[in-house]
């Protein structure tokens, strides 16, 4: 009798346990009769500086499946017809699921379109155990800007380790905007708890709704970019490789970034997201994801001499009359110029000119040897270099901007030896060519500082997050170690540049606008050389600045000058007078390397 009673009261015990003290097996119940949706917020809109959309939201939805509700036989064969999978696919999928739980919904297809769901959902119930869950899908009314919006991606177990709020599904920018501002644009999930039945059909609601929360909507970015003018740089830059890259002097915001070959925004959303990837990235030469307005390298060429131009003023080592031979048995150089002054160096660009300027900075007198001398003058010719925002990075708000590279003393004594090397070994800088290497955004906000005399605002991309103003650090000027009276001369050579006869750059000339600008052609070691212009307008209150590099085109003045008059011509006016000018830049082909390329000057 003890015996039964100890029996008795241990199962009694153990019951009063299961069913009051511990919840485990009641998590479990309703983990089988209740069903968990997500409610994934809808990402925040990015709209241009006009108003004009550049990316938006639609309808997707993603087909759950959970294995354990899946009746056999499976008429696998429909069903695939109707998703659009393989079998081969449709047997790799069901195995995860089982593998990720059989009690538990996982993705089956991942962001279907609406048009393509409203056909699967009508026959989904044929398919007991697979449900829907709505999404929302980026979509772009322009193919634009791909390399500034950036794209999404779904999480990796690495990004949810690195930020908790992320879990398996969701999906996060990585790389342009989408990634600078991922915490503003994806919002913050929501919950729907709903009651099902054995046949996996919803019953309703469960306790009324009392646990569900709604979606956060992500914020809405205004975006610094005018998306006609972006369009009008990419039509420009079609069958070409290079960049343009246009800002805004008063503000320091980016007008137009343009990276060329670029690709539809749109191929990289969607259930086709990671066959297009691979496409583009590694079965196209061309390199379409990379963004060369931020990420290439390149030497500055003969725009270098306007940089070299102000320090030599600001040190006293020449005044705008200065003069000096073009010596062309110490530096090759071109055009009938012979004794310039500095405006007429500049218009001319004289190689021979900046050789001797970079001379009296690297090699200033402060030492008596020249191998001690010259780390001196290199030390200080940089400092004035770094404070045009060359050799560093600007901190603008898109991920992944190169610093380019301006040398130092260590530099020289790591190449050569420690007093082994003075302005003799290293004059190639002179012209902008030897180790000196800028970024493209560099180039544009060095036209920038030019059109300010002298500052220049960090270049950013968004005007707005969710109607709150830019950030701080995009209000603060930035000031060069040049005083402002030393740019007028340098600004009446630019005005010459384009606009007298002998000026490199004369096809960049605009009737109705005063174009400022420089031309450079950049060596490209066995290929062709690299086109170069920067350029400001109009010269007083300027609103554009702008720089254009265009790979294995030559001349700067023959391709790189045009592009960005009529990019000026386009924002300032709204119009292009010279279509025939305009036709010439648009049937210009240099991915194909017959192409041969016409005569002009640096």
């Amino acid at each position: 009798m003890a015996i039964f009673i100890v029996m008795g009261l241990t199962f009694l015990f153990r019951l009063f346990f299961i069913q009051v003290i511990d919840d485990t097996y009641k998590a479990s119940a309703d983990n089988q009769a209740l069903r968990y949706v997500t409610q994934y917020p809808s990402r925040g809109i990015i709209y241009d500086r006009n108003g004009e959309l550049l990316a938006f939201n639609e309808a997707a939805y993603d087909l759950m499946v959970t294995p354990r509700q899946v009746i056999q036989p499976f008429d696998t064969n429909n069903f695939c017809d109707l998703v659009g999978v393989t079998q081969e696919e449709f047997v790799e999928r069901m195995q995860k699921a089982r593998r990720h739980s059989r009690y538990k919904a996982s993705a089956f297809e991942k962001q279907i379109p609406a048009d393509e769901w409203a056909i699967i959902s009508e026959k989904l119930y044929r398919y007991p155990g697979f449900h829907g869950e709505k999404r929302t899908l980026r979509r772009y009314p322009m193919p634009v800007a791909s390399h500034v919006l950036g794209y999404i991606s779904e999480v990796s177990q690495r990004d949810i380790e690195r930020e908790p709020y992320y879990q398996m599904g969701d999906y996060l920018g990585v790389s342009g905007l989408e990634k600078t501002y991922e915490p503003d644009l994806r919002g913050t999930r929501g919950m729907k708890v709903l009651m099902v039945d054995v046949h996996n059909s919803i019953k309703g609601k469960y306790m009324d709704g009392a646990l569900d929360s709604l979606p956060v909507p992500g914020l809405n970015l205004v975006s610094t970019l005018d998306r006609k003018l972006q369009a009008y740089g990419e039509y420009l830059m079609q069958g070409k490789k290079g960049s343009i890259v246009a800002i805004e002097p008063s503000t320091g915001e980016i007008l137009a970034m343009v990276s060329a070959p670029s690709y539809d925004p749109n191929l990289l959303v969607g259930r086709d997201r990671s066959r297009n990837y691979v496409e583009l990235s590694a079965n196209d030469s061309l390199d379409p994801l990379f963004n060369r307005a931020i990420n290439a390298v390149y030497r500055p060429g003969s725009i270098f001499k306007l940089v070299q131009s102000l320090i030599g003023l600001q040190e006293g080592v020449i005044t705008p009359q200065t003069r000096i031979r073009c010596n062309r048995g110490i530096i090759a150089c071109h055009g009938s110029h012979t004794n310039d002054d500095l405006k007429g160096a500049i218009q001319h660009s004289c190689n021979p000119y900046y050789h001797q300027v970079y001379k009296r900075l690297i090699q200033s007198g402060k030492a008596n040897s020249i191998f001690e001398d010259s780390p001196i003058g290199l030390t200080n010719w940089r400092e004035y270099v770094l404070s045009f925002g060359l050799g560093t990075t600007l901190e603008t708000d898109i991920a992944g901007v190169k610093k380019g590279f301006v040398p130092d003393v260590a530099f020289y004594n790591k190449w050569y030896g420690e007093k082994r090397w003075a302005f003799s070994t290293i004059y190639s800088n002179s012209i902008g060519e030897g180790e000196l290497g800028v970024v493209p955004i560099q180039m544009a906000n060095l036209a920038c500082i030019l059109a300010n005399r002298g500052y220049y605002y960090t270049p950013h991309l968004v005007k707005e997050r969710g109607g709150n103003p830019k950030r701080d650090m995009y209000l603060k000027r930035n000031y060069t170690m040049i005083d402002s009276i030393h740019f007028q001369t340098v600004l009446d050579a630019l005005e010459a540049v384009v606009n007298e006869p002998g000026g490199t750059a004369r096809r960049a000339r605009i009737d109705s606008i005063i174009v400022c600008g420089k031309t450079g052609t950049v060596q490209n070691k066995d290929r062709p050389d690299h086109s170069v212009f920067m350029a400001f307008a109009p010269r007083e209150n300027p609103k554009i600045a702008i720089a254009v590099y265009v790979e294995d085109a030559g001349f700067g003045g023959t391709w790189a000058a045009p592009i960005s008059s009529l990019m000026i011509e386009q924002y300032i006016n709204d119009s292009i007078q010279n279509p025939l000018k305009e036709q010439r830049i648009v049937e210009a082909n240099f991915l194909n390397p017959e192409i041969k390329l016409q005569d002009g000057t640096d």
